[in-house]
């Protein structure tokens, strides 16, 4: 076996520069939809590599089908919920912070969000259960002797799976709501005073009014907000390892985090030795369009398209939504692809193709592309970045908001309210980005900044993995915060010790001034008398 690994990593392509590592077996605890995809592309690339990946999957997954085209290994568990359950519950919970609730709202918006995460949290709880109390799965596992467990943050279980199995751990995450547990456990500092908090929909560019809402939401989400239902997975994480143990000190024992962000996107802030941004590792060259797609678009002539998709989770607009965006593209001398699934536009123009899927990452890459109408999803976000494509933001819900305030405070695109749009502010959107040279420039200034990096965003997550199984573990990048309490992390007991020292040493001069006072005024009573 390592010889044949070897050889696998001497025929890959010559971008891999580092030193190989004997193949090795992953396991890894997946997230649905987007998070799934990205994943996938980083274990595509450790199996083209010569590792074994085994991927835990339950029986109500999603979008993660036991296929093994890739050479994927999936292990499947048996899960309380079916698969219907599991997607009506996403669907459901997005429509109503969509369509329920305005986002301007936060005392109603965040305590439902909080509402549907904690609910979600319960019930991946109950996934996590399935295994770890699974006396045949466990088992298997163990005698399988992975070297490295790849999880993501938004699912729970990746860590304690690590820590039953005595291997090291790696996150792949795009955020925590607030930061949280990147701030928590991972050791992060996150300086509201110009890191904007993740959903606070600011940029780094804040003003006065804005650090103060900054400041506000970090103190929500550190205090009233949670992210998963942090009591019972403690006292679920104590029973499985048997002693007393909490979520986020098990979240803190990963030797690397792999940010799905880049400077393209993000703005400077700090980062700690085994934080790594790896942004747009699903990114690649566009491919060949179908013939029907290419001979639209080529029908387009000098104006080129626009691309339109609000992501694969909104398949439930309402007619006067879809017929007021019909509407604004049918005015475009541009010729339109629309990711769209429902009753057919009343309003829709020749000039508009209706598909249920479109190959987005190709369509931007087309010379033709003009501009991209997007909900914000990271995943598009970074194809347009990748492409240079202006954008038109039209934010539904989660970071959305945070990646178009950051697009927009870039230059790179116009964002909109998609609830109170009207047609005419649309195509006015559109005819911006298009023929405003500004827009244009300012997404290719974030394209160049975005290729120009020493190892691509998937090659380094590799590295980094490899890493890890090469050292068996990355201690050597682990700050010692992760070893110090609150109060000493704080400096609370230095603190605390300077004032004792400060205290005692101004009462010794007090005193001593007080009874040199004394002997002074005692010595001049005494002269007075003689």
């Amino acid at each position: 076996m390592p010889g044949t690994c070897v050889l696998v990593l001497l025929l890959l392509q010559p971008s891999f520069h580092f030193n190989p590592v004997n193949c090795g077996k992953v396991l890894v605890w997946p997230m649905e939809y987007s998070h799934w995809m990205n994943m996938k592309t980083i274990l595509d690339a450790l199996v083209q590599r010569g590792h074994a990946v085994t991927v835990l999957r339950s029986s109500a997954s999603i979008l993660i089908e036991p296929s093994n085209e890739s050479g994927i290994v999936f292990e499947t568990f048996p899960s309380p919920s079916t698969k219907d359950e599991m997607e009506a519950f996403f669907l459901n919970s997005i429509n109503t912070m969509i369509y329920d609730v305005s986002r301007d709202a936060y005392w109603e918006y965040f305590p439902l969000m909080q509402e549907s995460i904690l609910e979600y949290s319960n019930m991946h709880e109950s996934s996590c259960k399935e295994v770890v109390f699974n006396k045949k799965i466990m088992a298997k596992l163990q005698a399988s002797k992975f070297e490295i467990v790849l999880a993501d943050t938004i699912a729970p279980c990746g860590e304690l799976l690590a820590e039953l199995l005595e291997i090291p751990l790696v996150y792949s995450v795009r955020f925590t709501p607030g930061y949280t547990y990147e701030k928590y456990s991972g050791g992060l500092l996150f300086p509201p005073s110009y890191v904007p908090v993740i959903m606070s929909d600011l940029s780094g560019q804040m003003t006065f009014t804005e650090r103060v809402k900054n400041m506000l939401f970090m103190l929500y989400f550190d205090f009233w907000f949670q992210t998963f239902n942090n009591k019972r997975w403690s006292q679920f994480y104590s029973e499985a390892l048997g002693r007393p143990v909490t979520l986020s000190e098990l979240m803190g024992k990963a030797e690397i985090w792999l940010i799905r962000s880049y400077w393209d996107l993000e703005f400077p802030r700090p980062l700690l030795p085994n934080f790594y941004f790896v942004g747009g590792l699903h990114c690649k060259a566009a491919q060949p369009l179908p013939k029907e797609m290419e001979d639209f678009v080529q029908s387009s002539g000098e104006e080129g398209f626009v691309v339109f998709s609000l992501g694969s989770m909104i398949s439930n607009m309402t007619e006067e939504r879809a017929n007021v965006i019909a509407s604004a593209l049918a005015q475009l001398p541009q010729k339109v692809i629309w990711r769209f699934e429902g009753k057919k536009p009343n309003t829709l123009g020749n000039n508009t193709q209706l598909y249920k899927w479109i190959p987005q990452n190709d369509l931007l890459g087309h010379p033709k592309a003009k501009a991209f109408v997007t909900h914000g999803g990271a995943n598009g976000i970074y194809e347009a970045i990748h492409h240079g494509v202006p954008m038109v933001g039209l934010p539904l819900f989660g970071e959305q908001y945070d990646n178009l305030a950051h697009m927009k405070a870039k230059g790179a695109a116009v964002r909109l309210d998609w609830k109170t749009m009207s047609s005419t502010e649309l195509f006015n959107a559109l005819k911006t980005v298009i023929n405003d040279p500004f827009y244009k420039d300012n997404v290719m200034k974030l394209s160049r900044i975005h290729h120009d990096q020493p190892m691509k965003p998937l090659d380094r997550a590799v590295f980094w993995i490899e890493h890890v199984m090469r050292h068996k573990g990355a201690k050597h990048l682990r700050v010692a915060a992760h070893d110090l309490t609150w109060y000493q992390y704080y400096s609370l007991d230095v603190m605390g010790f300077l004032l004792v020292c400060v205290t005692i040493i101004s009462y010794l001069v007090i005193k001593f001034c007080m009874f040199s006072y004394q002997q002074i005024a005692m010595s001049g009573k005494k002269k007075k008398r003689d």
